[in-house]
């Protein structure tokens, strides 16, 4: 009996020793793509840091597809946590890497040895459904290992999204136009939205119907029209072009699959796929819309814009990859539709699919371009990508996607010590430009930057260089504050200048550029209004910065030197147990920018509306300003409250649109107040009198609501019709 006993206290002390040296041990994860284009290289990104030695010693060491050595060209970047491969001739490789290539790598658990890539010359298609399947399947295993070096897509459009390169169309822009157009982020590029006009007949999307209305009698507005939506089609955006009304929405296409199956199928587990679905409309007779045909791409809308009569849309869709296991044949192609060849749906040619470089995910970014002289008999190109997108950018030469790359991250969670997979401080983004030709879509190249863009406004296209500017990790981490950033980049997408570390703890919160220089506005305590000269790509440099209370969710170019930020008022209320103060967001808040001496901006006037609570759709969405050049109009709709009550809440006090006249002389001047009271014992706004849009039409004003659209004298502001919807 005591041999056993001590046999089972030497069991229990070896067990607790090995428990314990397992506990040390950390594991090393390394993410990659598994595509290459010779002209870009290839980079293995690892969760710790890799000696400096490694590649010298050859404990990290690249293999041909024979097996043999090469003298290849191997870098470590600056932050040592990835190896950078470049001059390879087009092939299939093999990156080898060592244990003891990982600082501290006895006590570290590789989750791979090694990673095969290939490299090719140029993009390629996908060649059969063998090829989609094995790598789907790679990616099955590398998320099973927690390899993956991306996240789950959103994007701005589904949600809701000086030079010719910056400046914002506005409305009637162009002096011969006397109606409003879109706020458009590039002149020339058209963007899609809730509400168009040609200034006779308005056409708005009102809590999901598309309703025409006659406008040429402001005082006796009538609606002419609503398309019939059968329930499972949900209108998202318009476009108008002549006498055709383009109408973007959300499809919703029943899977196929038997009642009666006794396995549990994944067609099962998710009925529906969704589809954003293009209806094309001629509406030259007003009161008799009649659809010519009908196109779809599978997935959620990232975004659409129209330029030289040509439509392009931009969708993201994961497959149900997951599935394969289960289900054993899945279907990974996106589907396409178009009602000029059938009355449903297939998935796309293997030939009109390809694997973007430096990706290694399971979301495609399909992209549909279309002629729209002929809706009813041009031919629909659309190319599907792996590779998913999240921010889109697109000038008249070129359409930009995005999408963040997780790095790998080594940090342990502090209750259970187990490896956080991804870490937001160590997030970047990929970068892919796609070349335009009418309607031939081609890949261009990508490149790769720190941190994490805000939207599209972190991204311009000025003569052929590519700026962005991003954030790198979390405003509120103390431990690895957060940093902003500015990267300009060549045709090829190569980085040739930067500026990097800037108000540091901060975030981005609005950025605008205008030709050569760019505006960026940050934030946690107070709003620097950083001015940037990027006049010299290769030698961009902070001009000047200004600190002011509150922030800018949005900026607008007034003039070369001025602009507009809309955002809110904030104040400082001190802790009482001697921390960090709490920043409170009081009322929305306009503010004039002077940047005439770039060195030294200043706020030349500012206008607070409201308290805390007040809140305007232009605080996420561009599209919701109003604009009038020529008047040096600025309008928006505002939910309004103001103060607080007994229970200290904030009272409600009505809701309608604002309209400011904004002018580099006079500065900021009310000129309307279109905010109607709140009846007896309300509390809250009602969703169905919020103003969606405002727009004008000669010297009248509209406002489109859930419930009506209303007239109004565009100098006196006095109400003249109503029609109800």
């Amino acid at each position: 009996m005591r041999k056993r006993s001590v046999w089972l206290i030497i069991a229990a002390v070896v067990a607790v020793i090995v428990l314990s040296f397992a506990f040390l041990i950390d594991k090393v994860t390394v993410s990659a793509s598994s595509i290459a284009l010779s002209d870009q290289g290839w980079k293995a990104n690892f969760s710790v840091p890799v000696k400096e030695s490694a590649i010298v010693d050859g404990t990290i060491y690249l293999v041909d597809q024979q097996g043999n050595k090469m003298n290849a060209r191997l870098e470590l970047t600056k932050n040592g946590r990835s190896v950078e491969v470049s001059d390879l001739k087009p092939g299939s490789y093999t990156l080898h890497i060592d244990r003891d290539a990982i600082q501290g790598g006895f006590f570290k658990s590789m989750s791979t040895s090694k990673l095969s890539f290939t490299v090719h010359k140029d993009l390629q298609t996908v060649k059969s459904k063998k090829e989609l399947t094995h790598y789907f399947k790679k990616l099955q295993q590398l998320t099973a290992t927690n390899s993956l070096g991306r996240g789950d897509i959103a994007t701005e459009e589904s949600v809701s999204s000086m030079d010719s390169s910056s400046k914002s169309s506005g409305s009637g822009s162009e002096g011969e136009v006397a109606y409003s157009e879109t706020n458009n982020q590039v002149e020339g590029v058209d963007e899609s939205d809730i509400v168009k006009m040609d200034g006779e007949f308005i056409y708005a999307i009102v809590n999901g119907r598309v309703i025409i209305t006659d406008i040429r009698k402001p005082s006796a507005m009538t609606k002419m029209a609503e398309l019939p939506f059968e329930a499972t089609f949900y209108p998202l955006q318009l476009f108008l072009t002549e006498d055709t009304l383009i109408v973007l929405g959300d499809k919703q296409i029943p899977n196929d699959y038997s009642e009666t199956a006794e396995e549990v199928s994944s067609e099962m587990m998710m009925p529906y796929n969704s589809s954003t679905n293009v209806r094309f409309y001629d509406v030259k007779d007003k009161k008799n819309p009649k659809l010519v045909r009908e196109i779809g791409a599978e997935g959620y809308l990232n975004g659409a814009r129209k330029t030289d009569d040509i439509l392009y849309f931009v969708t993201n869709v994961m497959p149900n990859y997951w599935a394969m296991q289960e289900d054993g044949d899945v279907e990974l192609r996106p589907y396409t539709f178009d009602s000029q060849k059938d009355d449903k749906a297939s998935p796309m040619s293997y030939s009109d699919l390809a694997i973007l470089p430096g990706t290694l995910e399971g979301t495609y970014s399909v992209i549909t371009a279309m002629n729209l002289n002929n809706p009813k008999e041009s031919q629909v190109v659309t190319k599907g990508f792996l590779g998913g997108s999240n921010a889109m950018y697109m000038s008249k030469e070129a359409l930009y996607l995005t999408a963040p790359i997780y790095m790998p991250s080594s940090k342990k969670d502090k209750q259970t010590s187990i490896d956080r997979m991804w870490s937001p401080q160590e997030t970047n983004t990929e970068i892919f430009k796609f070349g335009l030709d009418g309607t031939a879509v081609n890949f261009i190249s990508s490149g790769e930057v720190t941190g994490m863009l805000l939207n599209q406004f972190s991204m311009d296209e000025h003569n052929g260089y590519f700026r962005v500017v991003t954030t790198k990790g979390i405003a509120w981490d103390n431990e690895t504050p957060s940093e902003n950033n500015l990267y300009i980049m060549d045709e090829g997408m190569k980085q040739v200048g930067s500026i990097e570390g800037l108000a540091k703890g901060e975030r981005i919160y609005s950025a605008r550029f205008m030709g050569d220089k760019a505006y960026m506005v940050t934030f946690r305590e107070t709003d620097p209004l950083f001015v940037m000269d990027v006049s010299n790509p290769t030698k961009p440099k902070v001009l000047g910065e200004l600190k002011i209370p509150g922030f800018s969710n949005y900026l607008h170019p007034l003039d070369e030197n001025h602009l507009i930020g809309f955002g809110y008022d904030t104040k400082s209320v001190p802790n009482e147990n001697g921390g960090e103060p709490t920043i409170m967001t009081g009322g929305m808040k306009i503010s004039l920018f002077d940047v005439t001496d770039f060195a030294n901006p200043i706020e030349k006037d500012v206008e607070i509306i409201g308290g805390q609570g007040t809140y305007s759709s232009l605080q996420h969405d561009h599209k919701a300003l109003f604009q009038h050049r020529e008047k040096g109009l600025f309008g928006f709709p505002v939910t309004m409250y103001e103060g607080t009550n007994k229970e200290g809440y904030v009272n409600y006090a009505g809701e309608g649109a604002m309209m400011y006249e904004i002018t580099a002389g006079k500065g900021i001047r009310q000129v309307a107040n279109l905010i109607k009271q709140p009846s007896s014992g309300q509390l809250y706004e009602n969703w169905e009198q919020l103003v969606q849009r405002m727009v004008y039409a000669d010297d009248t004003l509209y406002t489109i609501s859930m419930k009506e659209m209303k007239s109004y004298d565009l100098t006196t502001f006095k109400e003249i019709g109503v029609v109800a919807y």
